[in-house]
């Protein structure tokens, strides 16, 4: 029987919620298991608004909510940026996701890691080994992965209390009325489609902060810092500001635009990131440049 145990960080949230994270469902298939008794919290059938406890057992005996295997292979295009004892930095392509998870058959970076021979720890669901934050499929940029226990628990300590730096470039649609600025609003899941975030009442804190770059016709490079890590964040805030991002047709992009741009994907990347090193506390920085394709459609509207 698949079984995942629920982590010291996610004591007091709901099980549905919690158990959507670690199985990798939507939490509407989530409600539908623990309805139907199909997914148990030790052993007993629970409501989905119940709230878990640090070490309590999910358990699941639908088919569909079976473990994740892994696949280590070899990526291309994912570039290690710094290598130590405790953690490695990679820059991770469009198109490879963090980890494995049901709704995503495609590569990954842990499998990547996995293949290049990486021993990572096994805190957590196994499919995530030693992934303390993590980029959409289709945005690039800088990942840090930790390959200790204590790393892992440093990294995630970091990231919880908003003490690591990231920052990002996102070239919009139009330009803001403001050369900067603070997106606060809360972001839930969308009140009609669930595969998708939305800024909704009764949402999660979400803040991020926006500055201007640079403004070209009909479009504008953003740098932008986050202050919380929710799902599709930046996606999201800029779309609820009505500057969605370029080749982003989920949340609001144009794909007559992207076309004209030759744009696969949304142009967001992670150029920046920041943290204290586990073991030495030295605080580590790293850049990244843009990949050719978001460099070319740059190119093209300057």
């Amino acid at each position: 029987m698949p079984s995942w145990t629920v982590a010291a960080a996610q004591a007091g949230e709901r099980v549905d919620t919690v158990a959507a994270a670690l199985i990798g469902l939507s939490r509407a298939r989530v409600a539908q298991l623990l309805a139907s008794g199909q997914l148990t919290l030790n052993g007993e059938p629970v409501a989905k608004s119940t709230k878990v406890q640090a070490g309590d057992l999910l358990e699941a005996v639908d088919a569909s909510a079976k473990q994740l295997e892994l696949h280590p292979q070899q990526v291309p295009g994912v570039n290690i940026v710094h290598d130590d004892d405790a953690v490695v930095v990679v820059e991770k392509p469009a198109g490879v996701a963090a980890h494995p998870s049901l709704a995503w058959e495609g590569p990954s970076v842990v499998e990547h890691l996995l293949a290049a021979g990486y021993a990572l720890p096994q805190t957590g669901p196994p499919e995530r080994r030693g992934i303390v934050h993590r980029l959409d499929v289709g945005t690039s940029g800088l990942l840090v992965v930790a390959k200790t226990e204590p790393a892992f628990e440093s990294l995630k300590r970091q990231f919880k209390q908003r003490k690591v730096e990231k920052l990002y470039h996102a070239l919009v649609q139009g330009q803001p009325e403001s050369p900067e600025g603070v997106i606060d609003a809360p972001i839930g899941r969308h009140p009609q489609h669930d595969w998708k975030m939305a800024v909704v009442a009764g949402g999660r804190e979400a803040i991020t902060e926006y500055q201007l770059l640079a403004a070209h016709p009909g479009v504008s490079l953003l740098q932008l810092r986050l202050h919380t890590g929710r799902t599709h964040q930046i996606r999201v805030h800029l779309q609820a500001i009505k500057h969605p991002v370029v080749g982003d047709p989920i949340y609001g992009g144009d794909p007559a635009l992207a076309a004209q741009l030759g744009l696969g994907r949304q142009w967001l990347h992670a150029v920046k990131l920041g943290f204290r090193h586990p073991e030495s506390g030295e605080w580590l920085e790293f850049s990244s440049a843009y990949p050719a394709d978001l460099a070319n459609a740059l190119e093209l509207v300057s």
